[in-house]
């Protein structure tokens, strides 16, 4: 017969062996939480890479920007990146934008203006960083340079404008007449376009200015340009630097000198620049990317102006020109 005592005890040990079980419960539960985190920490990083066209400038940032991620130790399996070229057409980006949005990056990279646009139309959530873009709040990226009120910030390649035009002054004083070609549908060019003339006119240089839509579209506007002008000027146009190599041998054979805006465009054809490297561009962006990796939010990170600026000239070019060292001193 069992008593009060040993109905009491009995129950104590029923509470004291389900308090057990639910701790053990409780202490798998957390076993298996933990294996989750330590796997999801161990995958790799996601980053989306949008470029809008084959041309140096823009693949020179590339490499830049991944080889900066290498060297902070983003490498190997530590990193997945996307990496997915428009070659220039509109509804390549957004099809491409829309691949990047649905892949859930940690960070996108946006090279040049208007693959950064569409980028940002379709995913305007995920962190985006941009390069090769000379004026971000003309390009509708955001608002507010020093605390982006987007998903995105970044590095320009906006050089001083006077400086180039000085610069181009200073190597071609005898230059009366300059041209400009660029591809209007850019706004990246459009505001270029508008310093550079402003500045000539202030030195009292005349300006002919000629538009392209595509790179079919530079040999002609090269050759008719150069009947008209002692010099050509080309903004950091992507179009222009798609082209640059059709450009120069132009310029060589006419022997009307190109200044461009890009380090990258004297290489492949212009005569010389005061202009900034792309690749260490790159590498600026980067390090704005690996913050945001790290946890940092796109308002606490002001866009910024590049960094290295510096004379870039093309031997080969000058000496068929007949431009000396001395005249860039």
């Amino acid at each position: 017969m069992i008593n009060k005592r040993d109905k009491k005890v009995t129950r104590q040990s029923n509470k004291l062996m389900l308090g057990l079980i639910l701790t053990a419960a409780l202490a798998i539960s957390f076993v298996g939480c933990g294996k989750k985190t330590a796997a999801k920490d161990n995958e790799p990083i996601k980053i989306g890479i949008l470029q809008l066209i084959d041309q140096t400038a823009l693949t020179d940032a590339r490499k830049g920007f991944e080889a900066e991620l290498a060297a902070a130790g983003y490498k190997g399996k530590k990193i997945k990146i996307d990496y997915v070229n428009a070659q220039g057409d509109q509804s390549n980006l957004r099809t491409m934008s829309e691949k990047l949005k649905k892949d859930q990056n940690v960070v996108n990279l946006a090279l040049a203006t208007p693959a950064a646009q569409a980028l940002q139309k379709v995913d305007p959530d995920t962190p985006m960083v941009f390069t090769a873009i000379t004026d971000p709040k003309e390009a509708g990226l955001t608002t507010n340079l020093k605390q982006p009120d987007t998903n995105a910030t970044g590095v320009t390649d906006n050089v001083s404008m006077k400086l180039q035009i000085k610069f181009l002054h200073h190597l071609l004083p005898k230059a009366q007449t300059v041209g400009i070609i660029y591809n209007a549908a850019e706004s990246n060019s459009l505001t270029q376009v508008k310093e550079a003339e402003k500045e000539l006119k202030q030195l009292g240089i005349k300006v002919k200015k000629l538009t392209v839509a595509t790179t079919n579209d530079v040999d002609q506007a090269t050759r008719s340009m150069a009947k008209k002008v002692d010099a050509i000027y080309l903004p950091t146009d992507n179009t222009m630097a798609a082209a640059m190599v059709t450009v120069g041998k132009i310029s060589r054979k006419t022997k009307v000198p190109v200044i461009p805006g890009a380090s990258t465009m004297v290489r492949d054809g212009g005569v010389a620049n005061e202009g900034l490297d792309y690749e260490k561009l790159g590498r600026q962006t980067a390090k704005l990317a690996i913050k945001i990796i790290k946890g940092q939010q796109v308002s606490d990170l002001p866009v910024e102006q590049p960094k290295d600026i510096t004379i870039i000239k093309n031997e080969k070019m000058m000496q068929a020109l007949g431009i000396s060292d001395d005249q860039l001193e």
